[in-house]
């Protein structure tokens, strides 16, 4: 796809913030805060964003108070899901809402651990917690660490998955059209060698159009799918560079082209996606302790053939730069993830879609007698508009080229992979160290001694 300019490269890239979500008085909220809202087309658009400090006090008053225990930081936190159902059921028969610390998980930001307990009745999961706030862009962190908060919704959705399809998994793509790319390539075609940047830029734009937002899976609707979109369009937004990343040392896709001065292959569409990314998983040999490690989540890249007609060939090859920036996200996402809660966010769905996976593929709730109508299908989950197409942005950097690149890519979470590697040991140590707390009518929750 040849460009505009001889001093040029352009990137076109999706360029969308999602709205970012909040829990309060059991519902999840929805708001336009800090990107672009979601209309009932499912187009998304930039809204007016107000003072930061302004929107983080609106949000922490629509929050119930933190509970006085919840509020330690703790490195192992239990949460019962026999209890969260019987709460759950609880106040639907009442006609209250489900209490902010369920709906958050008493504050679990990963689910490390997935236990049985037959006497009890019980599958328990545990992780790091702590208690929450809200941030200035309206999400539920830590207090302290800024990671984002488990949410039970998100659970929900991911179990409601693993019942339907068993490892089937999840994605998300946010991809420019077979026609937009072909009117792209007879736009360019016609430009003339002095043709102004910023003029190319709009044709460009123009010419690509709307580009599309498909999830599979998990409902469209839902809190879950969009943290995977949030997280395609941010992970695309800092590739493409247009905005610095929130961390030193992570220059752009184009930074990185740039320095290295190579030709940018003709037709050649690179796509970066996100994927989970863990050790083989731990269990003990009863089969009634098992542990998720690693930090969750990796970036992958390869390029996409492009021809006349816009049709996309997959070539299962990777150019040297987008490879070069795919490693470094990888390398990079701790701290990426601590500065940027969309990532965070994506993690947290991929722990829940392995660990729903891991409980459906076990017969963990068969196994011990466990009923979750509620957890399972009768509970409803909140739901969005859902996010269908967003607009065409382009950018330059300099470099002495005539090429146009396309950024395509998305998320791809199969747990059934993730379940298909596991160590066996004779106990989990963190977990067979601790005294076991049983859930009661006062406790659905405790943490590690």
């Amino acid at each position: 796809m040849q460009l505009v300019s001889r001093s040029s490269v352009a990137a076109i890239t999706v360029m969308a913030v999602l709205s970012q979500t909040a829990l309060a008085g059991g519902f999840l909220r929805q708001n336009a805060v800090g990107g672009v809202s979601i209309d009932a087309q499912g187009v998304l658009s930039n809204p007016e964003v107000g003072d930061p400090e302004q929107l983080k006090t609106a949000w922490e008053n629509g929050l119930d108070p933190v509970p006085g225990e919840l509020t330690k930081a703790s490195d192992l936190r239990f949460v019962s899901l026999r209890r969260v159902e019987e709460i759950i059921a609880e106040k639907m028969a009442a006609g209250v809402p489900v209490p902010d610390e369920v709906m958050l998980m008493g504050g679990i930001q990963r689910v490390q651990y997935v236990l049985v307990y037959p006497e009890q009745r019980d599958i328990v999961i545990a992780g790091p917690a702590e208690g929450w706030r809200a941030d200035a862009l309206g999400n539920i962190v830590g207090q302290t660490t800024g990671r984002p908060v488990v949410a039970l919704d998100d659970f929900m959705v991911a179990l409601r998955a693993a019942m339907a399809q068993p490892g089937a998994g999840m994605s998300c793509s946010i991809d420019p059209t077979a026609d937009g790319l072909a009117r792209v390539q007879q736009v360019s075609r016609k430009f003339k060698p002095n043709i102004r940047p910023q003029r190319a830029a709009e044709m460009i734009a123009q010419a690509l159009g709307y580009q599309n937002i498909s999830v599979t899976g998990v409902p469209v609707t839902s809190h879950f799918a969009r943290s995977m979109v949030a997280a395609d369009f941010r992970m695309k937004r800092l590739a493409m560079g247009f905005e610095e990343a929130p961390i030193d040392g992570m220059p752009s896709y184009l930074e990185i082209l740039g320095k290295r001065r190579g030709k940018v292959t003709q037709n050649m569409l690179p796509r970066w996606w996100l994927a989970p990314s863990y050790e083989p998983l731990l269990r003990d040999e009863a089969g009634l302790a098992w542990e998720l490690r690693g930090q969750g989540v990796r970036c992958l890249t390869e390029e996409d053939f492009v021809n006349a007609a816009g049709e996309k060939t997959r070539t299962a090859k990777a150019g040297a730069a987008a490879q070069q920036w795919a490693d470094t996200f990888t390398e990079r996402f701790e701290d990426l993830a601590n500065h940027d809660s969309s990532f965070g966010h994506l993690r947290n769905a991929i722990d829940l879609a392995v660990a729903t996976t891991l409980i459906v593929h076990e017969g963990m709730a068969e196994q011990v007698g466990l009923d979750m109508p509620w957890l399972a299908g009768k509970f409803e989950v909140d739901e969005f508009n859902a996010p269908r197409q967003v607009a065409t942005q382009t950018t330059f950097i300099r470099q002495g080229g005539q090429w146009l690149v396309s950024a395509s890519g998305g998320v791809q979470i199969a747990p059934g992979e993730v379940l298909g590697q596991s160590e066996s040991v004779a106990r989990i140590d963190a977990i067979a160290d601790q005294e076991p707390r049983l859930a009661s009518e006062q406790s659905w929750w405790w943490d590690a001694k």
